[in-house]
Parts: C-alpha cells; structure tokens; sequence
C-alpha cells in the first residue's frame, strides 16, 4: 500500500487519506490493490501479507481471491505486543529526509539530534507515527482487527508468538515459525 501510495497510483491517492486520518482504508480499496498485487510477477512461487487482512471482511475476499488462484494459506502469523509497547516504538521512529534511513529516538537514536548520521540529513517523524494517530491506529484494530484471530484459529492456521525481545530473537521466532508452516 505505501508504494502504491509512493507512486500516486490512483488506488494509492485514495489511501492516502485514510492513512493520513490513522483510520483503516476500506475495505474494497484494500482488496483491489491486494488482488491487483498478487498477479504480479513475483508472487508466482507464494508471499506474505503483512497487514492484510484486518477486518473479517477482508479476510473472506482474500479467500475469494485465493479460491479463483487454486491457492490457500498456509499459516497467518499474530504477534502479541502491549498497547503502550506498540506507542512507544512507533512514535519513537524517525526518517530521514533525503537517504530514508531509520532511526529510533530510544532503541536506535541518531548521533546528533535530528540528523542522519548516514548523510547529515534531516530527520523527520512520519504523520502516522504521531501518538495520537497511533492511539486512534489502535482502538481500530481493537474494534475490526482482533476478532480475525479467532477467524483463523476457528480454521487451524493461526500461530502466534510474542513481539518481545530484540529485532533478531523476534525474527528467530517469525522464521521458525514460517518454516513449520510450510514444511
């Protein structure tokens, strides 16, 4: 969606604006511009949605278009955080101007305040990034993302894991996990 959104593609100018308001884009825009993704070239062999789906909705076309495809999912992936985890690492985060390298206030700050140590940039924090817009974010997902976590179980592929740890434990355990599933 974010590229989609990059290249002002007409479904991403579209989005931007639910993006921008921290609501959910509907449902409708979501699944066209997942369809539209998945016929691409490089989704032939299989891929990840991350994201996608977030609403029963969403989950139900993403059958549909699956079913059309002969194809199935393998496994959906949760990842359990604390609320006040999610804010912090989120409004943490900060980008820079000219090369887009990340950085994050507390886990990963920059060298010199609001400079890339990378180019000298200046750093910047994402609109969606603000805690306002994350709290909003968030009370959404409360509302239409949660219950797709007993959808998936109810159809035996959900697994779930904790997002606590540094990058590379979590990322262990996304991989192990994976790897079960298609195996």
């Amino acid at each position: 969606m974010r590229n989609a959104v990059a290249h002002q593609t007409p479904l991403g100018r579209q989005a931007e604006e639910y993006i921008k308001a921290g609501a959910l884009v509907p449902d409708s825009l979501i699944v066209n511009l997942v369809g539209e993704r998945l016929q691409e070239r490089d989704c032939e062999k299989g891929f990840v949605l991350d994201g996608f789906p977030r609403t029963i909705a969403q989950a139900q076309s993403l059958e549909g278009i699956l079913k059309e495809r002969a194809l199935a999912l393998d496994c959906v992936l949760a990842i359990r955080v604390a609320r006040d985890t999610i804010i912090q690492r989120l409004a943490g985060r900060r980008t820079c101007k000219a090369c887009g390298t990340l950085f994050h206030l507390i886990f990963d700050p920059p060298k010199k305040a609001d400079r890339c140590d990378k180019c000298g940039g200046t750093l910047f924090q994402r609109e969606d990034d603000c805690e306002e817009t994350i709290a909003a974010r968030l009370n959404v997902y409360d509302r239409q993302t949660s219950p797709l976590i007993a959808f998936y179980r109810d159809r035996g592929i959900l697994k779930e894991i904790e997002g606590v740890g540094t990058v590379a434990q979590v990322g262990d355990q996304i991989l192990r996990v994976l790897g079960d599933c298609t195996a």
